[in-house]
């Protein structure tokens, strides 16, 4: 029962990375321990789990601080990226029009956009919300139109063919041929969400009740408490590991069974 589990390509998937990222650790804190590196300057992963577990309740309130505003933010993204993206693909003129200043808000750092989105809404929160969705955007909005323009031109003759209206065009032929280019999207725009939820609380620098996991890591930075930091870390790098997986299983479920790239 074991032995075939075991050989199981999923399974290789999942231990593979997992084995590789014990050894990692394993070897870190024996090279750490056998140089007599001081904390100070490289913290040995038993002292960032020390500090997990000394200030979980410091480090989980700010992971979902953190995590409040990147699913907002991602939720947004969503949101008004596929609906601009059933906009665009109903006239290439508007996608003409407006797709620049889409990749205008891409290209512009969030770092330069941010000051500016904080002065002007007076809530810290919708204003962290706004910057993350701005980062998180672009490849819902662009994988989606890219999905939804290509169909294949047999079918949508075939549609014209038969007098099919533009929503049943769009709702019976293009939204389904956009899934896969749309759950690829997805699972970009969450780890953008979370960078783009970090970022804006690194120049926020929000503190008290709203105080995030990038106002630790600033926190721990000033006070040269690494083992905090790296723990603060540690929670943003798995958050983001978590967000990639579950979009992946949501891609899974809606493509498994019918579309090559979750068949392989």
């Amino acid at each position: 029962m074991v032995k075939p589990l075991m050989n199981h390509p999923k399974f290789r998937r999942i231990a593979a990375p997992l084995a590789l990222g014990i050894l990692l650790l394993v070897v870190w804190q024996i090279v750490l321990q056998q140089l007599n590196v001081p904390v100070y300057l490289i913290p040995k992963p038993t002292d960032i789990g020390h500090a997990l577990v000394e200030k979980s309740d410091l480090l989980f309130g700010s992971l979902w601080v953190t995590l409040k505003v990147t699913l907002l933010a991602f939720i947004c993204a969503v949101v008004i990226g596929t609906l601009i993206a059933f906009l665009f693909v109903q006239s290439r003129v508007i996608e003409a029009c407006f797709m620049p200043y889409a990749i205008l808000f891409q290209v512009t750092p969030i770092v330069a956009i941010a000051p500016l989105v904080i002065i002007w809404i007076q809530n810290t929160t919708l204003a962290l919300v706004v910057c993350a969705m701005l980062v998180a955007i672009f490849p819902i909005l662009t994988n989606t139109t890219l999905g939804l323009r290509s169909v294949n031109a047999g079918l949508l003759n075939l549609f014209h063919i038969n007098k099919a209206s533009r929503l049943q065009v769009l709702m019976r032929l293009r939204v389904p041929n956009a899934l896969p280019y749309f759950f690829g999207g997805l699972r970009i725009s969450s780890g953008l969400a979370l960078i783009g939820a970090v970022v804006s609380e690194f120049v926020a620098g929000t503190g008290g009740t709203s105080a995030g996991l990038a106002y630790q890591i600033l926190q721990a930075g000033f006070q040269l408490d690494l083992p905090l930091m790296f723990a603060a870390l540690f929670l943003i790098t798995c958050t983001g590991l978590v967000l990639f997986i579950v979009m992946s299983m949501l891609s899974q479920v809606f493509l498994n069974k019918w579309h090559e790239s979750e068949q392989a």
